[in-house]
C-alpha cells in the first residue's frame, strides 16, 4: 500500500511524465545497440534470447525452460553532460520553500552510480536542476550555491573518474557570481558552471551579465545551461506542467537572447551547451535566421551570421533521445556539438543510450554523441 502511494507521487512530479518499466526485451535491445557500438561484448539480443527460450546452442526445446542468463552491463564508456544531483543543502532549500520534488528529495550518489552503471556511463557531470540557488536574497544564494559546489566537488573526489560538476553561481548577483567563478575554476577545479535560463525578467544575453559574461570568456569556459520557469509565464496554463512547455520555450528564448544582443560574438570563447536539444530552437531554426531581415538592428550583433553561432554551439540529448527531436536538430547542428545527457533522477541513462544507439546507425557519429564529442570538449576525461 505504502509502495503504491509512493509511486503515485512521484508520478505528480513537474519535471516528467512516468517512464515505462523496463522490460526484458528493452534491456536486450539496449545490449544490442552497445554490442553495435563495439561497446559490449557479450550476447546479442537474438544470442540472449535464444539462450533464455533454451535455443539450439542449449540443447533446444526439449532442454525445458531455465532461468535467463544474466546479461552481463556493458564497459563503461558513455558521458552524460546532464546529471542533475541534489545536494542536502538544495533539497533543503526546496523543502522550507514548499516546492514538490520528488526525484530530487529520493536522490542518492548510489542511485546515480547504479543508473549510470546499468548503461555503461563512465562519468556523469553533474549540475542541479530548476529553480537553481536564486530565491531573492544575493548572500542567501550566495551561500547555497557554495554548499552545492562544495558538495559537489566532493563526489569528484570520493569518486574517482565517475563524476565531473559544472557549477552553480548565484545569478543575478553579478559580484557574487564572479566570486564564485574564481572559487569554482581555482579551487574546485570544476569542468564549467552551470546557469538557468533566465533570472526573473532577464535573459543570459542581458546588459546586466555582461561582466559575468566576459570572464567566463576569458576563462574560454563551458557554460552549460538549464531552463527554467520564467516570470513572464508563471501559472499561464495551469492544466499543463511547466516542464511540456514552459521549459524548452526558455530554452528558446535564451538561445535569441544570447544570439541578438550580440553576447555569442562578442564572447566567441565561451562553449555554450543548451539542454534538451536546444528547446523548441532547432524547429523554429529559419525563423531565427530571418531574424536578421525581420529586424535589421540585430544585424550588426551576428556578424557571422545566425547560422554560424547556431552550429558553433552545443546541445545535450536529455529528454530529447527520440527520432522526432534528433531529426531536426541534426539539420541544425554538426553531430560533433551533439553531447549525452540523461536528466537523471528524472529519466533514466538507458533510456537514453537505447534512443542515441536507435537514432545515429553511424557507428563514428555515434559513439561521438555518447562520448567522444564530450572527451573533445572536455579533454580532462581522457584520463579518467
Amino acid at each position: 500500500m505504502m509502495r503504491t502511494a509512493s509511486r503515485r507521487f512521484a508520478r505528480g512530479c513537474v519535471c516528467c511524465p512516468p517512464e515505462a518499466p523496463a522490460t526484458g526485451a528493452r534491456r536486450n535491445f539496449l545490449a544490442g545497440g552497445l554490442a553495435t557500438l563495439g561497446m559490449a561484448a557479450a550476447a546479442t539480443p537474438t544470442r540472449v534470447f535464444a539462450q533464455a527460450a533454451g535455443g539450439a546452442g542449449q540443447g533446444g526445446p526439449a532442454a525445458g525452460p531455465g532461468p535467463a542468463p544474466a546479461v552481463a552491463p556493458p564497459p563503461k564508456t558513455v558521458i552524460d553532460v546532464h546529471h542533475h544531483i541534489a545536494p542536502p543543502a538544495y533539497n533543503q532549500e526546496l523543502i522550507a520553500r514548499g516546492q514538490n520534488e520528488p526525484p530530487l528529495f529520493r536522490w542518492s550518489v548510489q542511485k546515480s552510480l547504479d543508473d549510470m552503471d546499468k548503461a555503461g556511463v563512465a562519468t556523469a557531470i553533474t549540475s542541479i536542476t530548476t529553480p537553481g540557488v536564486w530565491f531573492g536574497d544575493a548572500g542567501a544564494a550566495r551561500r547555497l550555491a557554495r554548499k552545492c559546489n562544495d558538495f559537489a566537488a566532493t563526489l569528484v573526489r570520493d569518486h574517482p573518474g565517475r563524476f565531473g560538476m559544472f557549477a552553480s553561481l548565484p545569478l543575478p548577483d553579478v559580484d557574487g557570481s564572479l566570486a564564485e567563478i574564481a572559487y569554482a575554476f581555482d579551487t574546485l577545479k570544476a569542468d564549467g558552471v552551470g546557469v538557468m535560463t533566465s533570472f526573473g525578467d532577464k535573459w543570459l544575453g542581458d546588459p546586466a551579465f555582461e561582466p559575468v559574461m566576459e570572464e567566463l570568456n576569458r576563462r574560454k569556459a563551458i557554460v552549460y545551461t538549464h531552463p527554467t520557469l520564467a516570470d513572464c509565464c508563471k501559472g499561464i496554463l495551469p492544466l499543463v506542467q511547466r516542464a511540456v512547455v514552459e521549459f524548452q520555450t526558455d530554452t528558446s528564448r535564451a538561445i535569441g537572447s544570447v544570439l541578438f544582443t550580440g553576447t555569442a560574438a562578442r564572447f566567441s570563447d565561451i562553449k555554450f551547451i543548451w539542454s534538451h536539444g536546444g528547446g523548441t530552437m532547432p524547429f523554429l531554426y529559419t525563423r531565427y535566421i530571418r531574424m536578421p531581415d525581420l529586424n535589421p538592428n540585430v544585424r550588426p550583433n551576428v556578424p557571422n551570421g545566425v547560422d554560424y553561432e547556431l552550429k558553433k554551439f552545443y546541445y545535450d540529448v536529455a529528454q530529447v533521445a527520440h527520432p522526432a527531436a534528433l531529426a531536426s536538430l541534426v539539420h541544425v547542428a554538426p553531430t560533433s556539438r551533439i553531447l549525452f545527457g540523461t536528466d537523471f533522477p528524472y529519466r533514466s541513462s538507458a533510456d537514453h543510450v537505447q534512443g542515441v544507439t536507435a537514432f545515429f546507425t553511424d557507428e563514428a557519429k555515434r559513439r561521438g554523441v555518447l562520448r567522444d564529442n564530450a572527451l573533445a570538449l572536455i579533454p580532462r576525461l581522457k584520463s579518467t
